[in-house]
Formats: structure tokens, C-alpha cells, sequence
């Protein structure tokens, strides 16, 4: 008997709904809901362990989202044909979800949690991304989870001028801003996207918009978790406390560690001089007292840090001044460098404060491109970015176990801040890699920044440059301090990470991850308009060191040319079995992409040599050549024949013709030899097709003037 379903309905609006139901599937679940939008179909899970792991003071939370071919009726690419490590857009849609959900548990829950969501069904006018966060929290919401806060996340984009909520990818195409925004009933948590240089106060109308939607999401969650009949929240044993230690800690360190947040040290000593007061916390206590109190030595560690960020959080809100000694409104100081790399096409190193980034720039064809080829997409990118994060740009020694989520997610945030800014009719294939060498404070923004001079080194025609600059903030309820270029440190203690990217004119991407409940909007105001004051003075140190594009790439980098071609002709260039491209390739020494697009050829010749690319536009000539009834086109004989002589055109070598004997001279002509030798070159007739022979048909002769026709002679009669 099939399971009593129950279900609730989201209306969009426009048209178009979302319905959510519980009850049916994954029933072993903590909690397990079925989204659906269209054709497209979300089943997430909740489940979470009953008990938290001894000596865990963290949430291990696991947000896991999975793309299933079958979806989409496709099979997955690759030798297995089995989906395995997930694409970087399942990763970004993980991290999308996970950075709402993680600061709204409660701060004492610590048991194994996880939430998984996958694509059931796909439909092609719904993008699933944009409901994996409401697809999760309902999850939660049906759940015993002590999950309190309900949350949802929705794209605004804006199409020729009006907002609207999770729009198709086809009408995606035609927004200027491509916003995810994951917000609570009372405030916003999480925003990131793409625009095309917008304004500030642009940005603020898109996300209150979202958050209207959002507002409609989570009371459809709340009806939904009646109608189960609201769970009770499980008792789960939260952290040990002792107030007796607390008082004990903040007593012995408050006013050390006060002390040391207005020092304006750098991080490395800044860094020593707490860890000797930590260590003084720790001597508080005897040998005795932490064997019988196995919770002590955890204790003093926690109240330490605790204790430590009151004071540096106080220092910023009662003195405006910062760990380094910066005021909330200054930028740490900058140098930047081009053309560092002497090998590589483009490069530049971006250095501010203790945080640093190589960038380097490849060019290459269309076959370079960034096949994406997954259930819900599949196309190419033609400019795309990478991003690294060694261990010891942190001073740390660690095992690389591949890329990482926060790898993926900060070289995505600095592709789409410069995207936009590429030149649409680039003939390049772009990737962009940076390298960040020291970190303390926003590495991604430095990408940006780093990414912009070495695109510029490069020789690539950026429509203007980027800069990029990430905000903190500050703040116990009543007053508030928004720091500018945040340290490590800063984003670690404070109550927000805002990266905001942009030109002269406007903004091209932000990332915002809100640690605190009901963020007020004029704050964020203040802090977009203090960030695009913080872009502007970094926007001037990188065009200090690099104003405007170098009008070419390097010699050494490759040129490309296109060329357009009759489709007719592709097959011609390429030859019996691809002969003839691969013989050009190899005594031009380039690199030659054929791609058919509207019935034409679109040809790619890369090369360094101008020589060589110079001699594959003159094959491509003479490929296409097409001589025009009536004209007369200098030949050469390469060939003697009984019948005539075989000849090229000179402007298009190997494009052969026969010129019959019967052509060459008015005069009747006896041997070919006579009035042709090899290698000759003069000019000929170009009659069109011969009705007789159906071939093509030149003539000498036709050029040369006539003789005087004899009159003939009277035969007498009889």
C-alpha cells in the first residue's frame, strides 16, 4: 500500500510552482522531502547521529548534492559509465547549501550530520541548483533535527529590466545579474553571483527582492512541518560548561590579550604572544586538577578563545582600531608586478599586506575549452580560472588530497568577477591559474586582482579592469564596526566575510557568508559602499603597475587568426583521412582547429612563427579559390601533357587546371613544347565549366590578340 504523502505548494507567481512532499520515500531518514518544480525533482535526506562524538567541539556537518544522468536520460561520460567524484558545479551547489545551513545549528550541537540531495529528474527550463537549499532545510524541517531556523535560497536575476525568481537557463542568458541569495525568515545569510556591473543600491533592491521569495518558501516549510505533526525537537547532551573556569580564564587573560589586540603586530607574532597567554591559562591549573576533571583541558582551551575574542572584538568596537593596527576603513599596503614568469603567456604577482597571489595566464584554441558535461548541463567554457591553496601559504605543513571545496569555490568566484570583463569576440581559449603564495585575509580577492594585471600582461583585450576587496564586520547588537581588507583572523573572529568585486562602474561579482542572525540592510549598504571606496584605491595601485592591455600577446605567446570559410571547403582542408591539415601543421609548426558553425568553416591557425601562419592562410586561399567566369589570372606550368599543359594558379599553389593545346595559341598548334615550356608563367582566360567535358576550362589564347581572318577564295564554275 502505497504510504500516506504529504504535500505543500509554493506559488511562484508567474505561473509555475514548487510543491514539497514527505512521506513517501527515504522513511528511515531522519527527514526526507521530494521538491518538485516542473519535471525536475530533488529527493533530500537528513539524518544525524543520535550522540556527538567524544572530545568533537565543531558540527560535522556533511551538505552532499549529486547530479543522476538517468535524470536527464543521459549516460555519464567516462570509461565506468557510473557517476563518481562529484563536477565542480555539484561541489559550488554543496557549498552553496552548506554555508546557510552551518552557522543556524545550534553553537553546542556537535553530532554527525548529514544532508544529501540529489536530482531525481531533470527538466531543462529548471535549474536545480536554486532549489537545493529549500529541498535540505525542508528535509530538516520534518525532521527531530534541532534544527530551529529554517532557511531557503532562490536566483534572482534581472531580464531587460524587471527581477525575476529562479528564471530558466535559456532567460538566464539574458540577465544582468545572476544572484543566489540564502536567507532565515529574519535576515540574510549567504548571497553570491555575477553581474554585469551594477550598482550598489542595484544589488541591495535584487537581494531584498530574494528575500521576499524566500519568506514565502520557509512558511510553505512550516506548514508542511504542522501537517506531520510538528516532531519534537530531540535533547541531544550539549558542551560541558563551567562557569567557575570561565571567570578563572577571563580573569587571567582579558586584559593580556586587550593588550596584544592593539599592539598592531603582525600575524606570525601576534600570534606567539597569544599562545604564550594560552599557555599561562593552561599553568592556572595543577596536574591534579586536570586528571580529575577530564573536561578541563578542553575547557581552558575553549574559555581561552572565547575570552580572546571578546577582547579583540572590543579593541575593534570601543577603539576603531584592528590587529595590525589599521583603522576599519584602510588597505593594507600593495605591490603588484607584470610579466614575472619569463616562459608564460601572461603573469602577475598581487601582494597586500601578508596575503599574496601569482597569476598566470595560457592562450589557446577552442580545443582548449572547458568541456562541462554534466546531467543538468553540457556546453564549454572558453575562459575559465584555477585556483590553488598550498599548505605553506599558511606557514602549515599538510597532505594535498586533491583539490578541495574551497579551492573550487574561490577559483569560481574570481572567474565570474572577470568573465564579463573577456571580450566576446576573444578568438582565445583562456585559463587563468593562480598560485597564492601567503594568506592572511581574502586570497580570492587577490586572485582577482592578480588574475586582472596578468590578462593584461597577456595581451588580452580586457573590456576594463578588476578589482576585488573582502569586508568584515563587527558587531554586539547596538554598535557595529565594517572593516575593510579583512584579516584571517578578522573573518575568523568577526560576524561576516563580504567579497565584492568590480570596475570603475560597477559591480561584476560578490560572496557574502553572514555569521549572526538579522543582519540590518543599512549595515549592508555601509558595507558595499565602504567596499566600493576599498576597490577603488586598490583599482589604482593595479593601474599604477599596469594601465590598459598590451596591444599584443608576447613573442613568444601564440598568435591566432581566423578564418572563415564555405563549408563546402572543410573538407578539402582537412584532406583523406586529415593529411592534409596534419602536413600543414607540421611544416608550419602551428596548430590548426576546423569547428563548423552555421553551415561555415571557422578555421584557428595558433602559431608563434608569422611565417608559418602567413603559409596556412595562403593554403586556405588556395583551398577556396574560385575563379570568376571572364577574368584572367596569372598561371604557371607545372606539368606538360600531349594534349596541354597542366597549370596552377599562382595566387592559390596547388590549385590545378588543364590548359588543352587547343587553347594555347590562335595558330594551329603542333606540340604542346612549342609555345609552353615548364615553369612558364603567363596569363589566362577563365571560360567557367565545359559543357563537353564538364570540367573547368581555361584559355591562352583568348588573352592574345587574333590574326586577321583571310577571305576565301571563288572556286570557279564549270
Amino acid at each position: 500500500m502505497i504510504p500516506k504523502v504529504t504535500q505543500e505548494t509554493i506559488d511562484l507567481g508567474d505561473g509555475r510552482t514548487i510543491t514539497i512532499e514527505t512521506g513517501k520515500l527515504a522513511k528511515q531518514a531522519d527527514g526526507s522531502v521530494v521538491v518538485r518544480c516542473g519535471d525536475c525533482m530533488l529527493l533530500a535526506t537528513a539524518v544525524s547521529a543520535r550522540t556527538s562524538n567524544p572530545g568533537v567541539d565543531f558540527l560535522p556537518l556533511t551538505v552532499d548534492y549529486r547530479e543522476k544522468f538517468a535524470a536527464a536520460g543521459r549516460f555519464p561520460g567516462g570509461f565506468f559509465k557510473r557517476e563518481a567524484r562529484p563536477s565542480d558545479s555539484e561541489v559550488l551547489t554543496m557549498r552553496l547549501v552548506d554555508r546557510v545551513l552551518r552557522p543556524l545549528f545550534p553553537d553546542d550541537y556537535h553530532a554527525e550530520t548529514q544532508v544529501m540531495i540529489q536530482l531525481m529528474s531533470h527538466d531543462e527550463n529548471v535549474m536545480p541548483d536554486a532549489l537545493a537549499g529549500l529541498a535540505a532545510s525542508a528535509a530538516l524541517a520534518v525532521s527531530d533535527i534541532p534544527f530551529y531556523n529554517l532557511i531557503s535560497e532562490v536566483r534572482v536575476a534581472r531580464i531587460d529590466g524587471k527581477l525575476v525568481i529562479n528564471p530558466s537557463r535559456a532567460a538566464l542568458e539574458h540577465s544582468d545579474i545572476d544572484m543566489m541569495i540564502g536567507a532565515s525568515m529574519d535576515s540574510v545569510a549567504m548571497v553570491e553571483g555575477e553581474m554585469k556591473e551594477i550598482s550598489e543600491a542595484e544589488m541591495v533592491e535584487a537581494i531584498k527582492f530574494a528575500h521576499e521569495a524566500i519568506k514565502v518558501q520557509i512558511l510553505a516549510q512550516q506548514r508542511l512541518r504542522g501537517a506531520v505533526g510538528s516532531p519534537a525537537y530531540r535533547t541531544y547532551e550539549g558542551e560541558v560548561e563551567d562557569e567557575a573556569v570561565y571567570k578563572k580564564i577571563k580573569e587571567a587573560a582579558y586584559d593580556k590579550c586587550y593588550a596584544i589586540a592593539q599592539e598592531a603586530s603582525g600575524k606570525s607574532e601576534r600570534g606567539e604572544k597569544f599562545a604564550a597567554v594560552k599557555e599561562e591559562c593552561k599553568a592556572l591549573f595543577s596536574e591534579e586538577e586536570y586528571a580529575e576533571n577530564s573536561d578541563l583541558s578542553g575547557l581552558v582551551g575553549k574559555y581561552f578563545y572565547k575570552t580572546n575574542k571578546e577582547a579583540v572584538r572590543n579593541v575593534i568596537l570601543e577603539k576603531g582600531l584592528r590587529l595590525d593596527g589599521r583603522k576599519t576603513t584602510e588597505i593594507r599596503p600593495i605591490w603588484c608586478e607584470t610579466d614575472y614568469l619569463p616562459s608564460v603567456h601572461g603573469s602577475s604577482l598581487f601582494t597586500r599586506g601578508e596575503t599574496q597571489a601569482l597569476a598566470t595566464v595560457t592562450l589557446g584554441t577552442s580545443r582548449e575549452a572547458n568541456i562541462i558535461d554534466n546531467a543538468s548541463e553540457q556546453g564549454e567554457e572558453k575562459f575559465y580560472l584555477h585556483y590553488n591553496f598550498p599548505p605553506f601559504s599558511t606557514g602549515e605543513a599538510k597532505p594535498l588530497r586533491g583539490t578541495s571545496r574551497r579551492e573550487v569555490g574561490h577559483g569560481n568566484l574570481a572567474q565570474r568577477a572577470l568573465k564579463n570583463m573577456i571580450p566576446t569576440d576573444c578568438p582565445y581559449t583562456i585559463r587563468v591559474v593562480s598560485e597564492v603564495l601567503e594568506s592572511n585575509g581574502s586570497s580570492s580577492m587577490a586572485t582577482v586582482c592578480a588574475g586582472t594585471m596578468a590578462l593584461m600582461d597577456a595581451g588580452v583585450q580586457m573590456v576594463k579592469p578588476v578589482s576585488g576587496i573582502a569586508m568584515g564586520l563587527i558587531t554586539d547588537g547596538q554598535k557595529f564596526a565594517v572593516l575593510s581588507d579583512i584579516l584571517g583572523d578578522e573573518d575568523h573572529l568577526g560576524d561576516m566575510d563580504f567579497k565584492v568585486t568590480g570596475t570603475k562602474d560597477g559591480i561584476t561579482a560578490c560572496q557574502m557568508d553572514i555569521k549572526i542572525d538579522g543582519l540590518r540592510y543599512d549595515i549592508m549598504e555601509r558595507a558595499l559602499e565602504q567596499a566600493r571606496e576599498g576597490r577603488m584605491h586598490i583599482l589604482g595601485k593595479i593601474t599604477e603597475t599596469i594601465a590598459t592591455p598590451r596591444e599584443d600577446v608576447k613573442k613568444h605567446a601564440p598568435k591566432i587568426i581566423m578564418r572563415t570559410i564555405p563549408g563546402n571547403f572543410i573538407g578539402a582542408l582537412i584532406g583523406p583521412g586529415g593529411k592534409v591539415i596534419q602536413e600543414l601543421q607540421k611544416t608550419t609548426g602551428t596548430t590548426i582547429v576546423i569547428n563548423e558553425v552555421d553551415e561555415q568553416g571557422v578555421v584557428e591557425i595558433l602559431g608563434t612563427d608569422p611565417d608559418g601562419i602567413a603559409a596556412v592562410l595562403a593554403k586556405i586561399d588556395s583551398i577556396i579559390f574560385k575563379p570568376e567566369v571572364g577574368e584572367a589570372y596569372e598561371v604557371k606550368v607545372i606539368k606538360m601533357l600531349d594534349f596541354g599543359a597542366v597549370v596552377e594558379y599562382t595566387k592559390a599553389p596547388g590549385n590545378e587546371v588543364l590548359l588543352h593545346v587547343s587553347e594555347l595559341a590562335w595558330e594551329r598548334t603542333e606540340n604542346v613544347s612549342d609555345v609552353v615550356n615548364m615553369g612558364d608563367v603567363f596569363m589566362v582566360k577563365y571560360l567557367g565549366i565545359d559543357p563537353k567535358t564538364k570540367k573547368e576550362k581555361v584559355s591562352r589564347k583568348q588573352l592574345l590578340p587574333r590574326p586577321p581572318r583571310e577571305d576565301k577564295k571563288e572556286t570557279p564554275k564549270g
